[in-house]
């Protein structure tokens, strides 16, 4: 059943360790099944609840699955194994369109900011017992969300939107709960979620998001959490419309002890109006990072919630690191308060990119979608032959398997590297490469 793999141990941490040991090595390959409890039990010489425990580790870590009558197998896509893996190896001279970054050249320069911070924290330094969120942080992000809708709740700050999504998401479910997650979505979300234990839920998606009849039935079906992108939906460039997020606001409403999550990391990059779904149901999270904006290295999102579940993130987080470093919020603080940046000519920006390859892509008989944000989304018949063939011709695409769960294949670009005189040869590459079948649809 194992091949040459011999699990070893006496107590359950050792047995749990063992398997994850023959997995990070490659003798466990994604979708072995592992022996019953019984026979495992008994080749070591322990009692069958040892080897039960060790199994529950396991899949309370993401590692293995349960499938009824199938058994325990190691999951399709081990917590050991990210999603980042899935990439391509970009040869010399090939132009590198599979990243998701944001284009350095629309970053503000961050010395400024950062001298002014570390000047503030030479007169007062931020100690132990001192409050976690700059004040000033606190009331321009408080102003953001009121000026969008967002209902009024306190305000915290994480290092970055995935932080934020695990606290809440940890603080709320439980093992072997379901999440209800966009279908193709952020390929760390859909690795998140499994390593937490929980069980994705896919939810089909278009370029105006989720599908209310499709995040109806994960619902009903018994997710205890909702996680949508509001705008610049990764990878496809989804962005809820008006309409849209009125239909989702009334799947929540009856589903009214549902963990909803808002990840808006397209803040200040997307020229897009904000929908908001929160108030929809009774524990919720609005959350907006700092990297597509000011960079990826500031590690560092604002976040809003019902009182309860910011409670419930910032005392997972005080039983951590703590807080987020202050001189990292009055650096944020500084670039806001400098005006440095310009989110509309940043949003132009993508956006003239953006629309410039899928004009070019519409010409040639391909379909793809990006509504918004700094990425395109392309649905291939053979993600393999289309990457491939990307890459001979001189172009990096990111693989569709890294941000999928059921949804048909499909290809990432990222914008953010193309000049002007890019789109039309990167457009011919593509129309090459891709040769979607008529009328498929792309989700």
């Amino acid at each position: 059943m194992l091949g040459e793999y011999r699990i070893e141990g006496r107590g359950a941490a050792e047995i749990s360790a063992s398997i994850e040991r023959g997995i990070g090595a490659g003798a466990l390959q994604p979708g072995a099944p592992l022996p019953p409890l019984r026979a495992l039990a008994a080749e070591l010489a322990v009692n069958p609840n040892t080897v039960a425990a060790a199994y529950r580790m396991l899949r309370e870590r993401g590692v293995v699955e349960t499938a009824g009558r199938r058994g325990t197998r190691v999951r399709a896509r081990p917590a050991t194994a990210p999603r980042e893996q899935i990439s391509v190896a970009v040869p010399p001279g090939a132009r590198d369109l599979s990243t998701g970054n944001p284009d350095p050249a629309l970053l503000p320069p961050l010395a400024g900011a950062l001298a002014a911070a570390a000047a503030r924290h030479g007169t007062s330094p931020v100690l132990y017992g001192d409050e976690g969120v700059a004040p000033e942080l606190a009331r321009l992000a408080r102003a953001d969300f009121d000026a969008d809708g967002v209902p009024p709740g306190p305000v915290a700050v994480t290092s970055g939107s995935l932080d934020a999504i695990e606290r809440a998401l940890a603080a709320h479910l439980r093992p072997g709960d379901a999440v209800a997650v966009e279908d193709p979505a952020w390929g760390s979300l859909l690795d998140l979620v499994p390593a937490l234990g929980l069980r994705p839920v896919p939810v089909e998606l278009d370029e105006e998001g989720p599908l209310p009849e499709r995040a109806a039935a994960a619902l009903a079906s018994g997710a205890r959490a909702l996680v949508v992108t509001s705008r610049a939906q990764n990878p496809t460039g989804a962005a809820l419309t008006r309409e849209r997020a009125a239909e989702l606001r009334a799947v929540l409403a009856r589903h009214p002890d549902v963990l909803l999550v808002e990840d808006d990391h397209g803040h200040a990059i997307v020229d897009l109006p904000f929908q908001p779904l929160a108030g929809a149901a009774r524990h919720w999270l609005a959350v907006r990072s700092a990297a597509k904006a000011y960079g990826p290295d500031l590690r560092l999102a604002v976040l809003t919630g019902d009182r309860v579940t910011v409670d419930r993130v910032e005392g997972r987080q005080r039983l951590g690191p703590g807080w987020v470093s202050r001189l990292l919020q009055d650096t944020v603080v500084h670039l806001r308060r400098s005006g440095i940046l310009d989110p509309a000519a940043v949003a132009r920006s993508y956006g003239e990119r953006r629309e410039a390859l899928l004009t070019a892509l519409r010409r040639r008989g391909v379909e793809a979608t990006g509504r918004s944000g700094m990425n395109v989304w392309l649905p291939v018949p053979d993600e393999t032959s289309a990457v491939t063939q990307l890459l001979r011709s001189g172009w990096a695409a990111a693989p569709g398997a890294r941000f999928r769960l059921a949804s048909p294949p499909g290809i990432r670009l990222t914008v953010s590297p193309l000049a002007g005189e890019d789109v039309e040869p990167l457009a011919d590459a593509v129309a090459t490469a891709v040769r979607p079948a008529p009328g498929r649809r792309w989700v």
